[in-house]
């Protein structure tokens, strides 16, 4: 059962592609560093989170040619092929210290649009705002360049702040291309957007955002509680959020989401992800590693929180605003 006719939809920018309002992070696919692709899930997995997608209705897909070293865009485009279906592709650009000038820029479009067997993508982002040898200047207009070849539909960056984000789109502006995206950390656990000035010039300047890490690795899942508390293991360790303090700081925030998911009929994360949704001009991209993740995502849409309960999850998770 396709569901693509109950999910919400949202354009790029002032004229990018429309596409689903939420977004299949993969990350995990094949990243062995931080998820350890290939010991407890694999090749077999993914593709069944593919396939679950498509089948949620669920097509957009966003990627990175750092995220397993390429093996996540190679999956994507392998899948695309398997199964006929062609899907809304984001993937990013890696600004490195060897990259300087305009050609790295067309280079490494080239071998991503290699690895995920396509003539163009629908976003391709800058990952980060760390320029080295590349100015600002050049980057945009080799990326103006692309768009103008055909082999982008549109432009965005991704952890830019707010002056970093209006000097992108001014550089874009002056040939006539819209910043159509920033992609940047967005959850009820992470809004310093709305403090910092991120969130209002997206706003102003026309641009989506792209929200990652929207369940804040897990945590706004309510898998991890003060009551069931065990030691964090993995890349999790390193997080203060998942230590006892830090368990009981969000606690309150967990209880309201468990309240609403039980008036709703849907889990904390699936009102987290909607809660981001309701901000307008947002994009949440939760990972998925397997096709019951990618179902759990999905039932994220299709229904709307009442302005009421938008507002007290708000009010709720103020203190995570700074």
């Amino acid at each position: 059962m396709n569901l693509s006719n109950t999910i919400p939809t949202t354009t790029l920018g002032s004229n990018g592609k429309t596409v689903k309002s939420l977004c299949i992070g993969t990350w995990a696919w094949g990243d062995k560093i931080f998820w350890n692709y290939g010991n407890n899930y694999g090749e077999s997995q993914v593709r069944a989170a593919f396939e679950a997608a498509l089948e949620s209705g669920l097509d957009f897909f966003d990627t990175a040619e750092i995220y397993g070293f390429g093996l996540s865009e190679e999956l994507i485009g392998k899948f695309m092929q398997e199964t006929g279906h062609r899907v809304e592709i984001a993937t990013k650009y890696a600004p490195s210290p060897w990259r300087f000038n305009a050609q790295s820029v067309s280079d490494a479009l080239t071998a991503s649009l290699k690895r995920l067997r396509v003539e163009r993508v629908s976003l391709y982002q800058v990952h980060w705002p760390f320029t080295f040898l590349l100015s600002q200047e050049t980057l945009m207009n080799a990326l103006a360049d692309e768009v103008e070849r055909g082999r982008i539909s549109s432009v965005g960056v991704s952890n830019y702040s707010a002056a970093q984000m209006r000097e992108a789109h001014q550089i874009l502006a002056a040939r006539g291309v819209p910043l159509a995206v920033n992609q940047t950390r967005y959850s009820l656990l992470t809004r310093q957007i709305e403090t910092n000035g991120i969130f209002d010039t997206a706003r102003e300047l026309g641009v989506t955002l792209l929200a990652y890490s929207p369940l804040a690795q897990g945590l706004l899942t309510g898998k991890y509680t003060v009551e069931q508390y065990q030691e964090p293991t993995g890349v999790r360790r390193f997080d203060p959020r998942f230590s006892r303090s830090g368990l009981e700081k969000i606690s309150l925030l967990i209880s309201l989401l468990r309240q609403l998911g039980e008036k709703y009929d849907r889990t904390p994360a699936q009102v987290a992800l909607n809660w981001l949704i309701a901000q307008g001009n947002v994009i949440p991209i939760p990972g998925a590693k397997t096709a019951e993740q990618v179902r759990q995502n999905a039932g994220a849409v299709g229904w709307q929180l009442s302005n009421e309960d938008v507002t007290q999850l708000a009010q709720v998770s103020q203190s995570f605003r700074v």
